[in-house]
């Protein structure tokens, strides 16, 4: 397992935020491509849908902030089976920036959320 990067070497983003170099490599980690989003505007330096919550989870979820405690432990328990693209995104963060790139509305409750505290390695509440 690659080390945990610096916190601040992971920021998060909604998809439909302008693009700043600022953000140095952009990743959407959605499994579903932004409404209405070109590949131009969206600037990304990866798509990794098959790190986002699968199909059912995510519709079981819902963005229901009253399931969000079971959304993050359903979600982490998913992502275990995603080591190689979670050392892939700390490798990246160890050299520089990287923003995780989503497009849900509400920025609290949300995958990039769990994403990125798995990827620094916080404990889920």
């Amino acid at each position: 397992m690659t080390a945990f990067p610096p916190a601040a070497n992971l920021q998060l983003k909604r998809a439909y935020d302008p693009a700043l170099p600022s953000d140095g490599t952009r990743i959407l980690v959605d499994r579903l491509w932004p409404r209405g989003v070109s590949k131009e505007r969206a600037d990304l330096g990866a798509w990794m849908k098959d790190i986002a919550p699968s199909t059912a989870l995510r519709e079981w979820f819902g963005h229901d902030p009253a399931r969000w405690g079971a959304f993050q432990s359903r979600y982490r328990a998913e992502l275990a089976d995603h080591r190689a693209e979670l050392d892939e995104i700390r490798q990246l963060a160890q050299k520089g920036i990287v923003t995780l790139v989503y497009s849900a509305r509400d920025e609290v409750h949300n995958d990039a959320v769990v994403l990125r505290d798995v990827l620094l390695g916080k404990r889920h509440d």
